[in-house]
């Protein structure tokens, strides 16, 4: 399963073009997984990218672009390890608005997770999140294909 970090890490970097140009390789993530309509970076694309990864991995995926449809993906658990995939709500916690990436580790001081994902600060990097905005971490299972 430390493939996911792997096919993830490969990406690092990886970043919007501002304007009116688009980055290939982020409309790649849409296209791959089968959102061939997205013909913008602007749009969102942290599940994307992690539906992505998921593909190119054969685990489990929402094969949905919004964060917070990976609460039903794969096992929910409590106590993540590194390539578990981590759920945070965006602007209040009743919306549907969220991010989701990749489980790295906590802070030192447990108040933060470092997450490794897409669209973080528009590019794929390992940014830390607020524990507070966590909504839920799950683990993915091989699937056959």
């Amino acid at each position: 399963m430390s493939q996911l970090i792997n096919i993830a890490l490969s990406q690092y970097g990886v970043t919007e073009i501002v304007g009116y140009q688009h980055n290939p390789i982020v409309l790649n993530y849409f296209k791959e997984i089968g959102h061939t309509w997205v013909s913008t970076d602007e749009t969102a694309w942290c599940s994307a990218f992690i539906n992505w990864v998921a593909l190119k991995t054969k685990v489990e995926r929402s094969n949905k672009l919004t964060a917070r449809s990976w609460l039903q993906v794969g096992t929910e658990i409590n106590k993540p390890k590194l390539n578990d995939v981590v759920i945070f709500w965006r602007h209040k916690k009743s919306s549907w608005k969220g991010h989701v990436g990749l489980f790295i580790s906590y802070s030192e001081d447990k108040k933060h997770i470092y997450v490794l994902g897409g669209n973080q600060n528009n590019q794929v990097n390992i940014k830390k999140y607020p524990v507070y905005r966590l909504l839920g971490f799950r683990r993915l299972s091989a699937i056959n294909s």
